[in-house]
């Protein structure tokens, strides 16, 4: 259902920074807020879920060396990014 709120601003800015730092919809942070509010609880609703992923070379589990080399391929290729930028 749709309607219209007058909300304080410190309470906009909340709910606003909120659904920034969860990466959800404003109106999903609204409605949670209510939810528990009213004693019901926030109720999850079901949806997509977006996972990046990359190519890390790792073994599977624990390979504290892996980690390692995960940094030193991340720092080369920034450096490497950072190079083809600068102009000549």
């Amino acid at each position: 259902m749709r309607t219209t709120l007058t909300l304080d601003d410190d309470l906009m800015e909340r709910l606003k920074e909120e659904a920034h730092r969860r990466r959800i919809p404003f109106r999903d942070v609204v409605n949670e807020a209510l939810r528990r509010g009213l004693g019901r609880g926030a109720v999850p609703r079901p949806g997509k879920v977006k996972i990046r992923t990359w190519d890390a070379k790792l073994r599977s589990g624990f390979d504290p060396n892996g980690f390692n080399r995960l940094v030193d391929e991340l720092e080369d290729e920034g450096l490497v990014s950072k190079l083809r930028a600068r102009p000549r």
